[in-house]
């Protein structure tokens, strides 16, 4: 995995291919679930069968097993005196099958064997040793399906595939055939008669079985299952003195075998049909424990965070009520502002830091070789506490250590260009730095621009999704990432680790890995709020968040020793990288796959249960997001937003995670994607009760 490195790949365009791939694995999925729930008769079922509207025909109704439907009428035959044909329906099974076949080894005895083609695909082992051992091979249709009720397609796909399955299995084919929920001749009555006509016009003959009032050394079909009562029955006849011979169906009638060698082209399209049907029954099974894992892992997530987030409330009043850090700081800061083409919003940013109750601040907006009116609009506020320096464009990363080279003061806090900052978020922000083990603090990032439906529903993935998380990362003592938006750092603790890389596209979950190898604390800090613009087209959203997960993949990988280092590093390696590996790239990558098969449950299988376990999840996450507003003094009405958030918004973040780990893995390195600015992050700060600088705006 090449994830590191600013020169190697630099010009390469991410790749696109694997949506190909993509759509192309998505509907293979889908066929395969589609087959399997047929084969379950939960798509086209054909369950139940229709009552008998009319009775056989007379010629048929003599009491025969054996009939053939030609356009002239019906013929019918039966087993000679003291002949017995053992015949067994469904199967092959695991279990019983076997013990059949030993039973009649033990006897000497041949028998018919009318098998599903679905079984067949599963054992085909079974098929081939029931074909060796002498034994006469039936089809009992595919997935036992009634061919009454069932469609014209689904009848002729139950004959032909069992077809296709049994020359898969033993390189053989049948023309015999016996109805599924049948027994003697006379209960192919009504749509059932049809459906044997349509096998007959097709070549089969078709095996009924004969009464019991008929005794055994008369001449008889007798119908078994492959089952302990099966077992048992057969068991019984075979041990009758008076029937001279136990043996196929077709021997007994003196006719030529029914069951014929497949060609090679058939044995071909049986075994396709075969691996077919073995991938789509082991995806179905994996993706049903898949599903149930991933239901549980992302309730256990919103209990944590749930719980630790009460964990994190609680242990803040405790600080608040007392003292909250060794001392109160007021020393310098040093704002760093980067600014690429930023002018809707570098005006707004700049006179909320003026504005802010912490007034010893320096504030150096460092222009990386801006294009439009960034420098002028800086330059044109006039207050000595702002220091505009210019560059030629070079990234993020270099910007902020060019800035971090004019800086005069040992706190650096670190800020984006469309940030609006709370009067107090600067002064909050920087207490907790009193305590010497702390390298960096994290701010409160808030949605500016949330009037929107996009707006919205990024507003409740910050308070929910990010905000939750801090304060439980910050409990569990691992946070990944002080956001780029407002942040504040050791000066001494950025020199020890190196200043700040350009490794990676995500330089602030970067530094902030890098300071928990060192050693050095990261900690949340609720009340330090700062307003960002997020994007307000699906376009730009999903530049952002590829920037943002390629760029923590890349933070990942460079700093995967942390797992087995010990102390903070450890503690940061074994919790933090393995909740970020865990939620954040292994789950969102089978999250297609799992919606597919969610569909086609809800579709096809137990709706109810389906629709109440939907139910049940997203109550849990209304619940759970209803905490984080109240925790973050966020109103509540925002919360209808969040169930329509998991058709579009989810799938989006999805595709994003499966583009980066496409991209990471084929070594590709990204350009940098800058987001449009229209300056609406202080949208929200202005139409708001709280007290804050209303006129940022405004020169």
């Amino acid at each position: 995995m090449a994830l590191t490195g600013q020169g190697r790949h630099a010009l390469r365009h991410p790749p696109y291919r694997h949506w190909f791939l993509l759509l192309l694995i998505l509907p293979i999925i889908g066929i395969s679930l589609l087959f399997e729930g047929w084969t379950t008769h939960e798509v086209d079922g054909a369950r139940k069968r229709f009552a008998c509207t009319a009775p056989i025909p007379r010629s048929a109704d003599n009491g025969d097993p054996v009939l053939r439907v030609t356009g002239g009428g019906t013929e019918t035959a039966r087993m000679p005196h003291r002949t017995a044909a053992l015949t067994f329906d469904g199967g092959p099974d695991p279990v019983w099958t076997p013990r059949l076949l030993d039973l009649l080894r033990a006897h000497h005895a041949h028998a018919t064997f009318f098998l599903y083609g679905a079984q067949a695909a599963r054992h085909p082992d079974l098929v081939r040793r029931i074909h060796d051992e002498g034994h006469e091979i039936g089809s009992y249709t595919y997935t036992g399906g009634d061919l009454g009720s069932a469609s014209r397609l689904r009848s002729h796909l139950e004959l032909s595939l069992t077809q296709s399955a049994l020359a898969g299995a033993a390189a053989v084919n049948t023309r015999l055939l016996r109805l599924p929920h049948t027994t003697t001749a006379d209960t192919m009555c009504g749509a059932e008669w049809s459906a044997a006509q349509r096998a007959s016009d097709q070549g089969y003959l078709l095996v009924a079985a004969t009464d019991h009032s008929r005794k055994p050394p008369q001449g008889v079909v007798r119908q078994y299952s492959h089952t302990s009562l099966g077992y048992q029955e057969a068991a019984k006849l075979l041990a009758d003195p008076e029937v001279g011979r136990f043996t196929t169906v077709t021997e007994g009638l003196g006719r030529s075998p029914l069951t014929t060698p497949a060609s090679l082209p058939q044995r071909i399209q049986g075994r396709a049909l075969i691996w077919t049907q073995s991938v789509g029954h082991t995806f179905t099974q994996f993706m049903t424990w898949a599903l149930g894992i991933a239901g549980g892992l992302g309730m256990l997530r919103l209990v944590l965070l749930a719980c630790l987030a009460r964990v994190h409330a609680r242990r803040r009043h405790r600080h608040q009520s007392g003292s909250p850090w060794p001392h109160e700081v007021n020393e310098p800061v040093t704002v760093l502002v980067p600014a690429y083409n930023e002018e809707a919003g570098i005006e707004a940013t700049v006179r909320s830091l003026l504005a802010s109750t912490y007034r010893d601040l320096q504030i150096i907006v460092i222009d990386d070789g801006s294009t439009d009116r960034t420098v002028q609009i800086a330059r044109d506020i006039t207050d000595p506490r702002v220091t505009v320096v210019q560059q030629p464009n070079s990234g993020k990363p270099r910007a902020l250590t060019t800035g971090l080279s004019y800086a005069r003061s040992e706190i650096i806090v670190m800020v984006d260009a469309d940030t609006v900052f709370e009067p107090d978020a600067l002064h909050h922000l920087v207490q907790p730095l009193a305590d010497p083990t702390v390298g960096a603090v994290s701010g409160n990032t808030k949605v500016g621009n949330r009037r929107r439906l996009l707006g919205r529903w990024q507003h409740l993935e910050y308070v929910l999704g990010f905000n939750l998380d801090r304060r439980m990362f910050e409990v569990l003592e691992c946070m990944p990432t002080v956001p780029g938006a407002i942040g504040a750092f050791r000066r001494d603790a950025l020199t020890a680790i190196g200043g700040i890389s350009d490794d990676t596209l995500a330089e602030d979950t970067d530094l902030t890995m890098a300071l928990w190898r060192m050693g050095r604390r990261v900690v949340y800090e609720e009340r330090a709020i700062a307003w960002t613009e997020v994007p307000d087209t699906f376009q730009q959203l999903w530049r952002q968040r590829y920037r943002w997960c390629y760029g923590t993949l890349q933070s990942m990988w460079k700093h995967r020793h942390a797992v087995v280092e010990v102390g903070p590093a450890g503690r940061f390696g074994r919790r933090g990288l393995t909740y970020l590996a865990l939620f954040q790239i292994v789950l969102p990558l089978f999250a297609p796959v799992v919606d597919v098969f969610a569909l086609y449950g809800l579709c096809f299988g137990d709706t109810s249960q389906g629709l109440g376990v939907w139910l049940a999840f997203l109550a849990a996450q209304m619940v759970t997001a209803g905490y984080a507003l109240r925790l973050d003094h966020e109103r509540l009405r925002v919360l209808w937003a969040l169930p329509l958030q998991l058709f579009v918004y989810r799938q989006m973040l999805y595709l994003v995670v499966i583009q980066s780990v496409t991209t990471a893995l084929l070594g590709t390195r990204l350009r940098w994607h800058r987001m449009h600015r229209s300056g609406t992050a202080n949208q929200q700060l202005l139409k708001s009760p709280v007290p804050s600088p209303s006129s940022l705006s405004s020169k």
